[in-house]
């Protein structure tokens, strides 16, 4: 039964890419914001046929920066179904076949680390987006975990750029909860839906076999107010930036 439900979704997640990439071709939005509605439908529609439902607490931010903890790839569709957003990714994506094309056309801001003007094609893409009204989501840990603490170490970087660029910034946390008929199966956040040092093919394959899955994406009432030293020093403003995310992982923030 279980190989069954992870073909049977499998050929459901490649018609649903299928449908998205041939929506794009035939449309082709032109505008970022008219990009940003696309992959929020695309998103909505694919968690939808995933069995993934959410649950959202607190006022969407509507434009600035938004931060988050990063624990899987269905971070980036929760964030992208709850409203438009425009996405910072790694460089990495936009080489992957497939999901390249999309984030590409999508309006997503690659950043590529190490290499030299990285830095500024970042603050201009994100800008662009800042100047469009939309939220720009983007996650500092800049790799997934897998739970064991609220929020990894933050990198600086994105974080000083809209420091510099004067846009606010509202934290947010992600919490997956598993379906009894899963737990009672043995699955587990941390094997089964956090990914963390697994290959994407093995740990999307075992994905597949979870029959539901429920998210909550919480956030926070007011933007992250930096203290004058975070202002000063890109490295504080990371650790006053993660502080802010943790914050909201208390169990008093998770709905049972």
């Amino acid at each position: 039964m279980g190989l069954v439900r992870k073909l049977f979704r499998a050929v459901k997640v490649v018609a649903l890419f299928t449908y998205a990439s041939a929506e794009l071709i035939v449309t082709r939005p032109k505008t970022r914001a008219d990009r940003a509605a696309w992959l929020s439908r695309f998103c909505a529609r694919t968690l939808r046929g995933m069995d993934i439902s959410f649950d959202v607490i607190g006022d969407v931010p509507t434009s600035g920066a938004v931060i988050s903890n990063h624990l899987v790839y269905l971070d980036i569709l929760l964030h992208s179904a709850v409203r438009p957003c425009v996405f910072v990714s790694k460089m990495e994506l936009r080489k992957t076949p497939v999901l390249g094309w999309m984030s590409m056309m999508s309006g997503t801001v690659y950043v590529a680390r190490g290499q030299g003007g990285s830095a500024a094609k970042a603050a201009e893409g994100m800008a662009k987006g800042f100047r469009d009204r939309l939220p720009v989501v983007f996650f500092p840990e800049g790799t997934t975990g897998v739970g064991d603490e609220p929020a990894m170490p933050f990198r600086s970087g994105l974080i000083a750029q809209t420091i510099e660029a004067g846009e606010p910034m509202r934290a947010a946390f992600i919490h997956y909860t598993l379906s009894p008929q899963d737990i009672a199966a043995g699955k587990t956040l941390r094997d089964d839906v956090h990914w963390g040092p697994q290959a994407f093919g093995a740990h999307i394959w075992n994905f597949l076999g979870l029959q539901k899955l429920h998210a909550t994406i919480r956030f926070a009432s007011e933007p992250i107010v930096f203290s004058e030293a975070a202002v000063k020093d890109r490295k504080v403003a990371a650790v006053q930036a993660r502080q802010a995310v943790a914050a909201l992982s208390l169990p008093e923030s998770i709905p049972a």
